[in-house]
């Protein structure tokens, strides 16, 4: 297989440089955000941070805008700031991975990184088979794959993938998202002594929650991690109906918090809670890092929600991944706050320390562009809807009267249709915007809520302003940083 492999990744090499002009020339190319350099990406695996360096791997397909064949892609950074490109870590060369080097994480242990992923397989009929694989490196760069160290147990569909590994006490445990026989999304897990031979220990974590009989039909990408004395499960249910303003996307990414009880394998847990708002966020991963830090970053897309929509396709790739985000545990909460690092990006700070907003909108010097970080600070009780206009495109409002936070974007599909998305706020207090030529994150009350969006304005489009309600004058700080 050794030469199938080598003539993947070749023919990777040469989409990256026959498309490289084409994809360097979209107006909407991001600027300071992770991007495959040519294709599709998807999911964020094997986010580690091992001797200093960040490593975080991605599902790629280089070789068109949809879904095949994923390959992993692979970037490094010490700074989270600066991300450096490397060679391709895997590629679905094998028996067990021809149609797909899934999803999966990473975990280093005795000087060696180990891989685990899931190996896609279809036969002639299009039937799947799923394999759990294993590949290690010594030096962090290249990879080599191990084999199968996994494989289906019984009561689950094919659909059994993204294994999370972590070391708890004296063994390793890995999860798994699958879908049982019966259809019901499922968090699964395994134990083991040397990363190698792997016990079934079985479903943790599915079917009720809340008041939910069923909660999805797939559970992906399961990250369970321990916060503050709180064990947290991350996942991405598919199969959730629409229930006021929630579950509005197709597929949906949020956390339970609980206690796993590692010897009964019981996870006694609260309600489901949704980690972003926005349109745009999905199978998310996270890290702790060597200053103790929990931090997570998303799939700055959605699987087969409109993807063919996507203007980038046009210039021969799609989809980026979100900024990385501290996870901090308020109340039985995650708050999501960006990184110290990125102040590393701040240029040409302005500051307005007290200007008041009323109905007639206002632009301010400095405040302007398509790839800056804005800040917007309230200096008295909210009472009256206070709004932030963005080149024309999207809009942030806040209504306390309702107490609801909305963001709305002009369709990216007909141009006119304007849609929205919603959370609850009790109280407004701050909110911290990163605009990127064409996505959004909007972080509000130090991260108590999050939107996530890609938009596309008229590339000559620049203008922001700030606006609130008639029924008063709102007074507020706001400063702003461009980001070059």
């Amino acid at each position: 297989m050794a030469d199938l492999d080598q003539t993947l990744r070749q023919q990777a090499y040469a989409e990256v440089e026959k498309h490289k002009h084409t994809v360097e020339a979209d107006p909407y190319r991001l600027r300071y955000h992770v991007m495959p350099p040519v294709g599709l990406l998807n999911d964020p695996n094997g986010f580690i941070q091992v001797d200093g360096v960040y490593h975080l791997f991605y599902q790629w397909n280089p070789f068109n805008t949809g879904h095949g064949a994923k390959f992993w892609g692979h970037y490094t950074t010490k700074d989270l700031v600066t991300w450096e490109h490397h060679d391709i870590a895997l590629a679905p060369s094998d028996w067990f991975d021809k149609n797909g080097c899934y999803s999966g994480s990473a975990i280093e242990h005795d000087g060696t990184l180990y891989l685990f992923y899931t190996g896609n397989v279809k036969d002639e009929n299009n039937n799947r088979e799923t394999y759990q694989v294993m590949a290690t490196s010594k030096d962090g760069y290249k990879f080599t794959k191990e084999g199968v160290v996994i494989n289906l147990p019984e009561g689950y569909t094919p659909h059994f993938r993204d294994p999370k590994v972590w070391k708890h006490k004296d063994h390793f445990y890995l999860v798994i998202g699958a879908q049982s026989k019966d259809l019901k999304g499922k968090a699964v897990l395994f134990r083991s002594t040397d990363l190698t031979n792997w016990e079934h220990l079985g479903a943790f974590a599915g079917a009720h929650i809340g008041p939910f009989r069923e909660f999805g039909y797939m559970w992906e990408c399961p990250d369970l991690f321990e916060l503050d004395g709180q064990d947290v499960l991350v996942f991405s249910p598919q199969g959730l109906e629409p229930s006021g303003i929630y579950y509005q996307n197709l597929y949906q990414a949020g956390y339970v918090v609980g206690t796993l009880d590692y010897d009964s394998v019981e996870y006694n847990h609260g309600d489901f809670i949704e980690l972003d708002r926005g349109f745009e966020f999905y199978a998310p991963q996270t890290t702790v890092d060597e200053k103790g830090r929990r931090i997570m970053i998303g799939w700055l897309g959605m699987p087969e929600e409109r993807e063919e929509d996507h203007p980038t396709i046009e210039h021969k790739w799609i989809h980026a991944m979100t900024l990385p985000r501290e996870l901090k545990l308020v109340n039985g909460k995650l708050y999501q706050r960006p990184v110290e690092e990125l102040k590393e990006l701040r240029k040409d700070e302005v500051t307005y320390e007290v200007v008041e907003l009323n109905e007639k909108a206002q632009a301010f010097q400095g405040i302007e562009g398509d790839a800056l970080e804005i800040y917007l600070e309230t200096l008295d009780t909210v009472t009256s809807p206070i709004a932030v206009h963005i080149r024309n495109d999207v809009n942030l409002v806040y209504n306390p009267t309702d107490k609801l936070f909305k963001l709305d974007r002009i369709s990216y599909v007909d141009h006119q249709t304007v849609e929205e998305r919603f959370c609850h706020i009790s109280q407004l207090n701050n909110i911290r915007i990163f605009l990127d030529i064409s996505s959004i994150e909007v972080f509000i009350n130090d991260g108590e809520e999050v939107f996530t969006a890609r938009f596309y304005p008229n590339v000559e489009e620049k203008g922001i302003s700030f606006a609130a309600g008639a029924e008063g004058t709102e007074r507020v700080k706001l400063q702003a940083w461009k980001i070059k």
